[in-house]
């Protein structure tokens, strides 16, 4: 196997890592969303504690948003990586 076949299984390992890492973050945000949801209706109905609680759930689900989107950054890119790599391969 060439230099060229390895780098694309490289790649192909390492997107399947990082699909493995999106579904994991993605249910731990629909998670925190969930816990989000039910702190945005007692904080309006709730004094400054369900205020604050609901502002500190509000800042994980955005945490956990932000995190998500590098993940799918970082495998678009490897995404567009191999597919390039795969043009170069001989036919």
């Amino acid at each position: 196997m060439d230099r060229l076949h390895r780098r694309i299984f490289r790649l192909n390992d390492k997107i399947d890592s990082l699909d493995q890492e999106i579904r994991l973050v993605q249910a731990e945000l629909g998670h925190h969303r969930s816990i989000n949801d039910d702190a945005q209706r007692d904080a309006a109905v709730g004094n400054y504690i369900d205020r604050e609680e609901a502002e500190l759930t509000s800042n994980d689900v955005g945490r956990f948003e932000k995190t998500l989107g590098g993940l799918r950054a970082r495998r678009g890119n490897l995404v567009e990586k191999r597919d390039q790599l795969l043009t170069r391969l001989p036919e």
